[in-house]
């Protein structure tokens, strides 16, 4: 009995350590695994602090180009390294969207959002290895009243 507990306490705390290496990782590492790193805010002060101009995208950088199309209409976003730039937002206006709002860039991640009435779509993306991702696409309803 007292060798099942022994083991069932060594298994416990090998447990509580595995899963703490695990959180640990992910969240310490896990943007710059998914090369989303830490261009945003952050970056964005410790530029400002050092030299007060606001980071920029390195026009060496070759400029990559994806139209992200969907009931809304189309999202065209480019990226220049690490830098994504929202080039153009166009509503489906025969279906009767509309730009609600539309970050140009160039930042970490732009989004943009579109409605048709009471339904509205948000649309964010980042580069990753220069190449413009879709990261999240939110559907809203504005419930009745």
């Amino acid at each position: 009995m007292r060798q099942q507990v022994g083991f069932a306490i060594a298994w416990l705390v090998a447990a509580i350590i595995a899963v703490t290496v695990g959180v640990v990782a992910v969240t310490g590492l896990g943007e710059r695994l998914r090369d989303r790193g830490p261009l945003g805010n952050q970056e964005l002060l410790r530029t400002s602090e050092v030299d007060a101009v606001p980071a920029k995208p390195d026009p060496d950088e070759p400029l990559v180009e994806k139209t992200f199309v969907s009931d809304f209409g189309a999202f065209v976003v480019a990226c220049q390294g690490m830098f994504a730039i929202g080039v153009e937002a166009r509503p489906d206006k025969a279906l009767g969207w509309q730009t609600i709002s539309y970050e140009p860039g160039p930042d970490d991640d732009i989004d943009a959002v579109f409605s048709n009435g009471r339904r509205s779509q948000e649309l964010e993306v980042y580069c990753n290895l220069g190449r413009p991702v879709l990261s999240e696409i939110e559907n809203n309803t504005i419930p009745d009243d």
